[in-house]
């Protein structure tokens, strides 16, 4: 699996990108890297990488979040220290951006940076059990508005397939048909898969480049995120 210095994690509300970007850095740390976490989301407060600060600082990941993250303020402010990922250079730096486009539009200020140093990652974090994105063409034009939004392309596809606590080896082997449509009309490769830690260790051998994940307490409260509905059929 390729590592970039710099990596950006979008997605539709709710595709899972803050808990993937908790534990891409966590497993960044492991190999020895120093690594710092930027929380860049003002859209969504019910998520928050603020909520895995005891295992980041634990493992010596440096957080930078917003000031009033997890209080009962929470202000559209994104912090001054998350310009030094981009701007300095010796650490690996991961960046939870918002949902959807509305998200995407705290990115623009980073851009001329990013491309400058040419060492990121931006990764559309995808999952087919949303009911928004229950088609490849769906999370097209999802991925395609957060693009114009932040006004950084896609780099690349993270298969984040789930159905919550319901969430088997079988639904995420169901999913790759639809990870591998949208693979073929976005030009983009899918990257990694991500699946909770007793379902990743179902899925050894049968998926490439797989991140076994810790969630983060809140992750599964979301009614929306239990009663997905499975993806519809690609043909026919």
């Amino acid at each position: 699996m390729e590592h970039k210095r710099v990596t950006l994690f979008a997605g539709h509300y709710g595709s899972g990108k803050t808990n993937i970007a908790v534990n891409y850095a966590l497993y960044l740390r492991s190999l020895g890297k120093e690594v710092a976490v930027a929380d860049l989301d003002i859209v969504n407060p019910y998520f928050r990488t603020k909520d895995s600060e005891d295992d980041l600082a634990a493992a010596g990941i440096r957080l930078i979040s917003p000031q009033f993250a997890n209080s009962n303020v929470d202000l559209p402010a994104l912090p001054a220290e998350a310009y030094g990922l981009v701007e300095n250079r010796g650490a690996y730096a991961i960046m939870d951006i918002g949902g959807d486009d509305r998200g995407a539009y705290a990115l623009g200020r980073y851009v001329p940076y990013l491309k400058e140093e040419n060492d990121y990652q931006m990764a559309f974090v995808a999952n087919p059990y949303r009911p928004l994105t229950a088609t490849p063409q769906e999370a097209l034009e999802v991925m395609r508005e957060i693009e114009e939004a932040g006004h950084l392309p896609f780099t690349a596809i993270v298969n984040n397939a789930n159905l919550g606590p319901e969430t088997t080896a079988k639904t995420v082997l169901d999913a790759l048909p639809y990870l591998a449509e949208l693979s073929a009309i976005s030009g983009l490769p899918v990257w990694m898969t991500t699946a909770e830690e007793t379902v990743a260790a179902e899925l050894q051998g049968k998926v490439e480049n797989l991140l076994p994940m810790r969630l983060q307490k809140k992750y599964f409260d979301l009614p929306e995120q239990r009663r997905a509905p499975p993806p519809r059929p690609l043909f026919g």
